[in-house]
């Protein structure tokens, strides 16, 4: 069988949507997560605005320890969550590292736009070194996992650029 013989073939057997989910029910939730990504979209550039006017430069904070001791703990569990999952090639190490990379690249900034003077070399060291190359492998990793995943379920053709996958068949 040819490829396309193939692809032709699984279409022809998969089991539709509707036989899961009723339709309508299908498009009243992707427009309910649409309507609160525009939203939340719409109320963030305004507040964005704001904070850039309102937000002291020079801030004494509380519970900085906890804040960033907890933040690492959260680094820490997806982390850990990343390597099971990925041991036990379980697909959801997807989203554990796709999460990971995300959060390096939070805490790579907030090292640098909270470190003093003294510290400043040792938070651009860590995030030259450590926290933003982990970051892009992680990310760039999890996209190419995903993609040959799409790949090979025959939801993507070999070369087609990953955001042409529909988010449903």
């Amino acid at each position: 069988m040819s490829p396309d013989e193939r692809r032709q073939l699984i279409h022809r057997l998969e089991r539709p949507l509707s036989d899961r989910l009723p339709v309508d029910a299908v498009h009243r939730t992707r427009r309910g997560w649409l309507g609160l990504m525009i939203g939340g979209t719409l109320v963030l550039i305004p507040w964005i605005v704001y904070l850039s006017f309102a937000l002291p430069d020079v801030y004494l904070v509380h519970d900085w320890t906890a804040t960033w001791v907890g933040f690492d703990l959260l680094l820490l569990a997806l982390m850990a969550a990343t390597v099971v999952f990925g041991l036990l090639r379980r697909q959801v190490m997807l989203l554990t590292a796709f999460a990971t990379g995300m959060l390096l690249i939070c805490d790579a900034w907030f090292d640098l736009m909270t470190a003093g003077p003294r510290d400043f070399l040792v938070s651009e060291l860590t995030a030259t070194v450590a926290d933003l190359p982990l970051a892009a492998i992680l990310i760039t990793g999890t996209l190419r996992l995903f993609r040959f995943s799409a790949i090979r379920m025959w939801l993507l053709e070999p070369h087609t650029p990953l955001w042409r996958l529909p988010l449903l068949p």
